[in-house]
């Protein structure tokens, strides 16, 4: 990833996490509906022979209607990995609903998603046997993870994504509910 891509990530993600305002919303059983923004980072499995899979680093939002169910957004990007004589990356854009289950009497919660992701596996080397080019699949994504609310309006979480047929996306992250 460029440094000018790193640069804007990262105020990107700063600006979100730094927003104050209480956007709640009042649902008719009292459950207050409830915004959140997070950053996110791990690593990408790619299914490309002789490629180290690069570091991921990522931005992602979502609205939980209700304790159980919500709808989530990311993006996500990696730097670049050592592909033979020349470079990987990836990236990916999702569009996901959510559904957590907590623990009884702990912080503990269990996250599942379904939706869609756009992957983009992007390649350049000097091998002339090798993928060389730029690969996009949009396909049915999901995820499970495993998360923890430090206290009502932070949360961490550990989390494995099914991209498509071609690639994996492993991540830690931490999000600011407002």
């Amino acid at each position: 990833m460029k440094t000018l891509q790193k640069t804007l990530l990262a105020l990107a993600a700063g600006s979100l996490l730094s927003v104050g305002a209480q956007a709640a919303i009042a649902y008719g059983s009292g459950y207050t509906g409830q915004p959140y923004v997070g950053v996110k980072v791990g690593q990408f499995d790619l299914d490309v022979n002789g490629a180290d899979d690069p570091t991921a680093y990522g931005v992602y939002g979502g609205y939980n209607f209700d304790p159980n169910f919500g709808i989530e957004a990311e993006y996500v990007g990696s730097d670049d990995a050592d592909y033979y004589n020349g470079d990987i990356d990836a990236k990916t854009y999702g569009a996901y609903g959510t559904y957590r289950y907590a623990f009884p009497n702990t912080g503990l919660y269990a996250k599942g998603k379904l939706g869609v992701a756009r992957t983009e596996v992007e390649a350049s080397n000097t091998t002339l046997n090798a993928f060389n080019g730029t690969d996009k699949d949009t396909s049915l994504a999901g995820g499970v993870g495993l998360g923890y609310s430090v206290n009502p309006n932070f949360s961490v979480e550990a989390e494995y994504d099914k991209l498509g047929s071609d690639a994996d996306l492993m991540t830690v992250g931490a999000h600011l509910k407002f």
